[in-house]
């Protein structure tokens, strides 16, 4: 039996933060959730100014160059994680990068690269200078919600592609700054490639099939590093789709763990990951009580959402090269094009 699944443009849409996925096998450690003898069925995935154009000088000297990134902010993990996957698959990291006014004129070594700190006060003269030296390069944007909007500005003031992997700030009005600056960029919450897959997926059983988890009853935990205070993006987007599947749930339930004991003992996170995962369980439970449905992902580490950025970098740069639509596109559009390592 054949058939065709259709991955909705707005799949990964202004306001939603997505997240992760790994794999689990045997009976979950999750003590909240009660067991009884009833069919179970489990799906889980595993996963250790105006605008300058580039013109055909620029073009041409892509072709001959490993593409150049510019990672902001090298002073943070998923920065230092970036530049990593960067370095290993051959790109050209620039040597500079915005961080925090304190963190002004550092030097630190990320990759086996020496990288130059530019704080606030002259990221604009830094970006200037780099898109001289470095006329084809792109930026990939992993820093501070606060300073999402600011730097969207200024890549567009610059007319330097970006790709926007942080989250927060006014997506709004970071879409229409970049739509009206006619940039190439690509902006997604979520740069796990997988993890978008899977949530495409949802995204399609709960289009086809609304209401068909009617009056089931849902149940979440999830589970990221202590820092993280708020409920994650990619739960959010996950129970959205089981209320478009008719279950009735409000984000206030979401049971978050915080605490590393419990990640440890109750959740079972590796000790040495609990600065950095993201483990996730949804748990429907029939009226009646005799069906159960489980979903979990979860993910240690950030190589995931690094190696995720790296390839929408060098989707970009094909964009660019073949002279495509300056818009701003997704990580549905780099997964559609087979723009994946």
């Amino acid at each position: 039996m054949a058939f065709v699944l259709e991955v909705p443009v707005n799949l990964l849409g202004r306001r939603q933060n997505l997240v992760s996925f790994s794999r689990s096998r045997g009976p979950s450690t999750y003590t909240s959730f009660s067991r009884k003898q009833r069919p179970l069925f489990s799906i889980s995935a595993t996963l250790n100014t105006p605008v300058q154009s580039l013109d055909e000088k620029h073009l041409a000297r892509a072709n001959d160059v490993a593409l150049p990134i510019m990672v902001n902010s090298c002073m943070g993990k998923m920065g230092q994680a970036v530049i990593e996957a960067g370095v290993s698959a051959g790109l050209h990291i620039v040597p500079a990068s915005f961080g925090i006014e304190t963190d002004a004129g550092k030097t630190v070594q990320v990759g086996g690269k020496d990288i130059q700190v530019h704080g606030p006060s002259d990221r604009e003269t830094a970006l200037a200078s780099l898109v001289e030296e470095y006329p084809n390069m792109i930026v990939v944007d992993f820093t501070v919600p606060n300073a999402v909007n600011d730097n969207a500005e200024l890549y567009c003031k610059s007319g330097v592609p970006f790709v926007m992997g942080t989250t927060g700030g006014d997506r709004d009005l970071l879409y229409k700054t970049v739509e009206d600056a006619k940039l190439y960029a690509v902006i997604s919450p979520q740069m796990g490639k997988q993890v978008v897959a899977f949530l495409a997926a949802m995204e399609i059983m709960a289009k086809q099939f609304p209401g068909a988890f009617s009056g089931y009853k849902l149940q979440v935990m999830e589970s990221h590093q202590a820092t993280k205070l708020d409920a994650s993006g990619t739960a959010k987007a996950v129970i959205s789709c089981f209320q478009k599947l008719g279950v009735s749930f409000d984000l206030d339930e979401i049971q978050l763990i915080r605490d590393p004991r419990q990640q440890i003992e109750m959740v079972g996170v590796p000790e040495k990951h609990l600065n950095g995962h993201a483990f996730h369980m949804y748990n429907l439970t029939s009226p009646d009580g005799t069906v159960s449905f489980e979903f979990q992902h979860n993910v240690c580490g950030r190589s995931i959402y690094a190696e995720g950025a790296i390839d929408a970098a060098l989707f970009l740069a094909k964009k660019i090269q073949s002279k495509a639509d300056k818009k701003i596109y997704d990580m549905i559009d780099v997964l559609r094009e087979g723009s994946m390592r």
